[in-house]
């Protein structure tokens, strides 16, 4: 019988809420200077919400795409306009059905040395505004950019 169970799991980590809150503060920044109304949202790495903001004058359905977003980049690590060629290949569309999955620009996973630690997700621009509001914020703060960025 195995007496040490240290390798039956693994460390998890995961974006802290300080962080999720200057990503957002970071992003309104980003946002107020493009000019677009942004809704942020930031989740752990298990797609689980950890911070919000909707502006004022953001449509209230980008409250559920940035939401959306940020838990689609983090569940495979990969920025959400990553989506659009993989969707196009015949063996993966059938995800596109997935009720969450959000294959529009803006959604990137929030990685710190290599590992995702959440995703962020901005939506009320045009999908190069959300992508450049969320990059901005993720260099900000230090936290590394994909290279499919």
């Amino acid at each position: 019988m195995r007496t040490d169970t240290s390798a039956n799991t693994t460390p998890a980590q995961a974006v802290s809420r300080t962080a999720a809150a200057e990503l957002i503060a970071a992003v309104r920044a980003a946002a107020d200077r493009i000019g677009f109304p942004a809704a942020v949202a930031v989740v752990d790495p298990g797609g689980h919400l950890k911070a919000f903001d909707r502006a004022d004058g953001a449509p209230f359905l980008t409250a559920e795409v940035a939401v959306d977003k940020a838990w689609t980049a983090a569940s495979f690590g990969i920025p959400t306009h990553a989506w659009n060629g993989y969707l196009a290949d015949p063996q993966v569309t059938p995800l596109a059905g997935h009720p969450r999955l959000m294959a529009v620009g803006g959604g990137y996973p929030v990685l710190a040395d290599g590992r995702c630690v959440g995703g962020l997700g901005v939506s009320g621009g045009s999908h190069e505004q959300d992508r450049e509001a969320a990059e901005e914020a993720l260099a900000a703060l230090g936290f590394d950019l994909p290279a499919d960025r």
